[in-house]
């Protein structure tokens, strides 16, 4: 078969187009796969910041075209050689696989709906259907506590000794701990707090892993729990961290390791 000269160019422009769609660009006779700047958008994008648009486009393509050209100097000053690079580099080698592998086990073993309606429905029950508005004081010593709850028995305000407690958060506050629920607590606070009537304080110091309390229920009030839609992405992102670290656990109980 014989081509005419326009043919012929219309030929070639069919056959090179598509091998050209493939770069991005080419820097020093080098390419860069378009594909490159179609992962980086998607890792761009899914961070939720921004969304793929053609001023993103050119500006990621800007900084691939900047990073070819950094990277050919880099390797043309022989820094791909030196031992601390290298070390850099297999760090991060292994990084993105050990990444690889708990995403591919995550899509073989995905976090159902069942086992997040589980999960909310165990927390909800611990947490129970109240909250509850306390103030506390926080000793170091048992006698310390007990020379305050003294004080407290003769007439003396809560919010002014709140100012010697050791938990600093609070203490600036009268003692103020807000409103909270008690699946949060130390259990033998939670027991004295639910002892306790509005308005009462502990008679005795509670003692927990962070000292001696001094605790006083302001007020309860019907807990509001959000529903399990509006929780589903943390209760999904604990779920998914169990499973990588079971999965891991498994793996290293298999493994011969001397």
């Amino acid at each position: 078969m014989t081509f005419k000269p326009a043919h012929l160019l219309v030929v070639l422009l069919a056959t090179a187009l598509p091998a050209m769609a493939q770069n991005l660009a080419t820097v020093n006779g080098k390419a860069i796969p378009a594909s490159r700047l179609e992962t980086l958008v998607k890792q761009v994008t899914a961070q939720g910041q921004q969304q793929d648009s053609p001023q993103l486009r050119a500006m990621l393509k800007q900084e691939l075209i900047n990073r070819e050209v950094l990277i050919q100097e880099a390797e043309k000053s022989g820094l791909a050689n030196n031992a601390e690079v290298k070390q850099a580099i297999e760090a991060s080698r292994q990084s993105i696989l050990v990444r690889a592998l708990m995403i591919e086990q995550l899509k073989k073993s995905p976090v159902s709906d069942a086992e997040v309606q589980a999960e909310y429905d165990k927390l909800k029950a611990q947490a129970g259907d109240k909250e509850y508005h306390l103030y506390h004081i926080l000793l170091e010593k048992e006698d310390d506590a007990k020379a305050v709850i003294s004080k407290l028995k003769a007439g003396a305000k809560f919010e002014e000794l709140a100012k010697q407690s050791k938990d600093a958060g609070s203490a600036s506050k009268g003692g103020d701990l807000e409103w909270s629920t008690p699946n949060n607590w130390d259990p033998t606070f939670a027991t004295a707090v639910k002892a306790l009537q509005k308005g009462q304080f502990t008679e005795a110091p509670v003692k927990s892993q962070a000292g001696f309390h001094i605790i006083k229920l302001d007020d309860t009030r019907t807990a509001k729990f959000p529903t399990v839609e509006e929780v589903k992405p943390q209760f999904v992102e604990g779920l998914q961290q169990q499973r990588v670290q079971a999965y891991q656990q498994a793996l290293i109980k298999k493994a011969k390791i001397q």
